[in-house]
């Protein structure tokens, strides 16, 4: 996962400096420097905010495309939806929550807290999925519906 790189350039294209962004999300400067530095993943709703604030989409951050944003883009995440998306995405692989939850390392039940909608997919677990399974992080987030799968398609038996 490579997002500190993207968010130094956009910070630095806007000429802010870290104390800046620091105040853009209401933490200190060292937090947003273990963030740009990703010593720290940074957490979804701080990464939802900054790519709020530079107009710029989570698939753009996480180097899934050049496009910086979508037509339809939304500011907010809905976790019903991308609890929708990803319970329908495990399905169209034909994997069980136990399944999908060993290929990203995660406990079982967080699939289900995400699927239900308890709680937004977490920075990491966002970018294995979308990384694994060529799909949009805005999509999965609930950020835009009209792209949903990125460029390069993968083949299913390298996912499955």
């Amino acid at each position: 996962m490579n997002y500190g790189m993207k968010l130094k350039d956009l910070r630095d294209l806007y000429e802010l400096t870290q104390q800046d962004i620091a105040d853009v999300l209401k933490v200190a400067r060292s937090t947003y420097n273990q963030y740009e530095q990703q010593y720290d993943i940074i957490p979804i709703k701080h990464l939802n905010h900054l790519c709020n604030h530079f107009k710029v989409s989570f698939d753009y951050v996480f180097s899934f495309t050049k496009l910086k944003r979508y037509q339809d883009e939304l500011d907010k995440i809905d976790t019903k939806i991308s609890g929708e998306r990803l319970k329908e995405l495990r399905k169209e692989y034909n994997l069980t929550q136990a399944k999908l939850a060993k290929k990203l390392n995660i406990a079982n039940t967080i699939i289900s807290e995400y699927e239900t909608g308890h709680f937004p997919i977490s920075t990491a677990t966002l970018y294995s999925l979308s990384d694994k399974f060529n799909i949009s992080s805005d999509y999965l987030l609930g950020k835009t519906s009209k792209i949903k799968y990125l460029d390069k398609p993968k083949e299913k038996e390298l996912i499955g």
